[in-house]
């Protein structure tokens, strides 16, 4: 690394001198594939038009020539040169040259995004997902740098799809920084067209939490796989202890990765299947994957001797999981034991043709040359090998496995390739669960969310400090818990016990629990408090999985339960974002696309800065309420019965808070003879 200094990181773009050209990708590193955006030349010349306009006309004639090759043969201007030659991480807060500590507390959020350890691709500004983006282009991010150092507290920055649009006038009281990723007009809210629109550089898909700045590395999806699959064994298996149980599925890449943990943590044989060695590799050299291999036959031995020894294990298969699955099959029908109990997939099905998904077909050098070369030829081999995938899955179902969707897309892109998982003529119905709904149970309705936390002092004291308060917290809380909230209670007190023995910070010392309104609350404020009496050395920072109770409208996950009619309806995501921001959040997010895939969702999120101040404590209480209590109010509205009483014991709690709840819905025979009679 170079001699950089964060103080240089935020001098603005170095324009005199130009820093080197960077003529090759670095092969240290993964790289995201290349795009076929299918630019025409009016297009192309667009984007490289748009591309110059951060820098002063004289550089054109040097930096256009070679935006053009970048763009050519990446699909995209990522500006590979303005690349800082640092050593990217999550820094003490006090190291940032700001003004204010949210504004250090962003950098702190923006720079772990792009930490190697955490990012997918971090040359290309992915932090995971395969093309969930920080920002478009590295231009933006030391703009972005520059401007959160100059940040006061009557100023607020203004990010649209990566872009700094600049310092505005504002008041105490207001978010120090919005944001909004790819909010497209819906009528040209297609995959053909956001791949010309980030190519031109003026939309970005942000994923849930890589444009908002709030991913603290694969930790986040341990706990939820964790959780899904103590769950799915009680729900499916009627066990309460997974050894010598298999969960089979395939990724690790940036989240997916952490379902080996998961699988360890839960307590099962975890077999992971992926097509990337050096995706593989880091999780081996981090300590997540304890085992792998790239031989079919000692992958089935090897699941076998597992299933005997009942001991927690997670193997990796350097291979295409579709080939695991037949293999799988294989056995099942020439001796009659179902190695599998539990399977499921995630892969980054929201982006099925671009990278997400590698078909079974071509091995994983071959399949990049085809994605670039050939995009039609492997689109059609993508959705071929979606169909082998479901029909081996429903061959193993059939025999008594249990699989379910991750939330991934996969149900949906394999219903589009033509595989065999509908149930019935509806869109949103598939012969298999979703892990939201089905198998985590009602919990949105409860108002449990994935709630996380940054200890910004760096310190790992620090966060064993924070992991003892939140545990102190919900058992407290747990004593007077409703029976349907006390296993979400008991499950989570779990969780955090185990969280400090399995090594799961990646980037930022950071962690992460299902909490509810109630929860939230309290864990934030008993974290503030110790903060101001010294017991935490540093501010904590606070956000959320977009994926959450009242922060995203997907209708094939967050929102699948919503049965009104309503289900595709975003309204609940906008006010989500429009009621954080005044309510005291420290920066607030909208996006196009989350977890599912560009035009398949709206999503939202925050952070809120916890400094030890009575302000603090404030904004906690007011926002934190209301970031649940909005998707409380709308499922309580469609009807669920357990957000109408999470609604009701809400009201009574505050008295200045009044919920419409519907009244007792008709029956169907008098829905009949009102037709009827009309």
């Amino acid at each position: 690394m170079s001699s950089l200094s964060l103080a240089d990181l935020c001098s603005g773009l170095p324009l005199d001198p130009l820093p080197p050209a960077q003529t090759t990708r670095d092969p240290s590193v993964s790289h995201a594939p290349p795009k076929m955006p299918s630019l025409d030349e009016k297009e192309t010349k667009l984007a490289l038009k748009n591309a110059l306009r951060y820098f002063p006309a004289p550089l054109h004639s040097t930096l256009g020539p070679e935006f053009a090759r970048e763009l050519k043969q990446y699909g995209h201007i990522y500006m590979y040169r303005f690349r800082p030659h640092f050593d990217m991480r999550a820094y003490p807060i006090q190291d940032y040259p700001c003004r204010i500590p949210q504004a250090a507390a962003m950098m702190i959020m923006i720079m772990n995004n792009l930490d190697p350890n955490v990012a997918q691709f971090p040359h290309e500004l992915v932090t995971y997902g395969g093309n969930g983006q920080v920002l478009s282009n590295w231009a933006q991010f030391w703009l972005l740098m520059n401007y959160l150092s100059r940040l006061d507290d009557d100023q607020t920055l203004v990010m649209v799809s990566g872009h700094p649009q600049g310092l505005f006038p504002s008041h105490k009281w207001a978010p120090r920084c919005v944001i909004s990723n790819g909010m497209v007009v819906p009528n040209y809210s297609s995959k053909e067209e956001y791949e010309k629109m980030f190519a031109k550089g003026v939309s970005m898909y942000g994923q849930m939490t890589a444009g908002s700045y709030c991913y603290i590395g694969p930790q986040g999806i341990v706990h939820g796989t964790t959780l899904t699959l103590m769950n799915a064994g009680r729900e499916y298996l009627k066990l309460g202890d997974l050894s010598g149980k298999v969960f089979l599925t395939s990724g690790l890449g940036g989240m997916s990765g952490a379902q080996a943990k998961a699988s360890a943590v839960a307590g099962c044989v975890g077999v992971i299947a992926e097509v990337s060695k050096e995706a593989l590799l880091k999780r081996h050299k981090q300590g997540w994957l304890m085992e792998w291999t790239d031989n079919l036959d000692d992958c089935i031995a090897r699941i076998k001797r597992a299933k005997q020894e009942k001991k927690a294990v997670s193997l990796g298969y350097l291979g295409n999981v579709v080939d695991l699955w037949e293999r799988v099959v294989v056995d099942y029908e020439a001796t009659g034991e179902l190695l599998v109990e539990l399977g499921s997939d995630q892969t980054s099905l929201h982006n099925p043709f671009g990278g997400g998904y590698y078909p079974v077909q071509l091995g994983f050098d071959e399949a990049l040359q085809v994605m670039k070369d050939e995009p039609p030829r492997f689109k059609h081999l993508v959705q071929e090998s979606l169909k082998r995938h479901v029909d081996a899955i429903n061959k193993l179902a059939e025999a008594g496995m249990h699989f379910w969707d991750y939330g991934n897309a996969f149900l949906l892109e394999a219903s589009r390739a033509g595989a065999d998982v509908r149930a019935g003529a509806s869109a949103t119905v598939f012969r298999y669960p979703s892990y939201v709904q089905d198998i985590m149970g009602d919990l949105f309705s409860l108002g449990f969310g994935p709630f996380r936390w940054v200890c910004a002092s760096g310190l790992p004291e620090d966060l064993s400090t924070t992991d003892n308060i939140a545990l102190e917290t919900m058992e407290e809380l747990s004593k007077n818990a409703s029976e349907s909230s006390k296993r979400h209670y008991v499950d989570n007190c779990r969780w955090i016990r185990e969280a400090g023995k399995h090594q799961l910070v990646v980037g930022s010392q950071a962690r992460i629990l299902y909490a509810n309104e109630q929860g939230r609350k309290a864990i934030a404020l008993a974290f503030n408090k110790a903060i101001a009496e010294g017991r935490l050395k540093g501010p904590v920072v606070l956000s959320r999985d977009h994926h959450d109770v009242s922060g995203t409208d997907s209708p094939f996950r967050e929102t699948s339960n919503i049965e009104d009619g309503s289900q595709f309806c975003a309204d609940m995501a906008i006010q989500n974002v429009i009621g954080d921001s005044f309510r005291g959040a420290t920066w607030v997010a909208i996006h196009n696309g989350g977890g599912v895939g560009w035009g398949e969702v709206i999503n939202g999120g925050f952070g809120l800065l916890l400094d030890g101040s009575e302000d603090a404590a404030e904004r906690a209480k007011m926002m934190l309420s209301w970031d649940v209590l909005n998707g409380i109010a709308r499922r309580s509205w469609s009807g669920h019965p357990l957000a109408q009483e999470t609604a009701s014991a809400a009201m009574a709690a505050q008295p200045k808070l009044i919920i419409t709840v519907p009244h007792q819905p008709p029956s169907d025979q008098l829905l009949d003879s009102c037709f009827r009679d009309s």
